[in-house]
């Protein structure tokens, strides 16, 4: 498949919203009861919602990262999605004012390689559109050369979905496109962002290192 329409940003594709963040450390323990006991059901409740996913960090000064996908991005303009933001408990208002240095974005999704949930993931920060499509031609060398790794996707952020949080400084903001890859551990994650980065010329400091705390399908909640 041509390069050229790998990565298209059609409403009709899976949505994928990308929340990483810091946290005020004094709030660190509510902040992870808030998401753990509260904010993940909810959200994996909305129509249209198919799962959603918590990792931590321990080597990224941004060391929460949340991802949540939906059946499609039409999911981000809906009525039940709208609605959810209207009825914020004082819990959810409480952390939303503590988190630090927030990357909200709203991202079409396109499947590279492969199908599954890994331990553990990378998060490859590109800098430009063209940059992701060079990085659709490495995939399957990717998972060929690197044990344990499981899928690969590109995540394409839309421009007018992906509304900023408070806490992102608006004068360094960037739309940059992601690759996220799943793998079984969190080194062969760590080795598979690195391996990439060098295959397109990026700094190493573009692939961060995630551990899944833990994985809320959306279908479990209805039964």
């Amino acid at each position: 498949m041509s390069t050229d329409h790998v990565l298209q940003q059609h409403p009709d594709a899976p949505g994928e919203l990308l929340i990483w963040t810091s946290v005020d450390p004094v709030h660190e323990q509510d902040f992870n009861q808030w998401y753990d006991q509260e904010h993940m059901q909810e959200r994996a409740a909305i129509k249209g919602f198919r799962w959603s996913r918590r990792y931590h960090s321990d080597t990224c000064a941004r060391p929460y990262l949340a991802l949540y996908q939906t059946d499609t991005l039409h999911v981000f303009t809906s009525e039940p999605y709208r609605l959810a933001f209207t009825k914020q408990t004082q819990w959810s208002e409480r952390n939303f004012t503590r988190m630090r240095d927030t990357r909200r974005r709203v991202n079409a999704v396109t499947q590279l390689f492969g199908a599954g949930t890994g331990a553990a993931v990378a998060l490859v920060c590109l800098d430009t559109l063209e940059t992701a499509h060079a990085a659709t031609a490495f995939t399957h060398e990717l998972a060929a050369t690197i044990e344990g790794v499981l899928s690969v996707r590109a995540l394409c952020p839309d421009p007018v979905l992906s509304t900023p949080l408070p806490s992102e400084d608006l004068t360094t903001r960037k739309l940059e496109p992601f690759i996220v890859i799943e793998a079984t551990t969190l080194a062969k994650a760590d080795l598979a962002g690195h391996w990439l980065t060098k295959k397109l010329g990026l700094a190493a400091e573009n692939s961060h290192r995630f551990q899944l705390l833990w994985d809320l399908q959306s279908a479990d909640l209805s039964r």
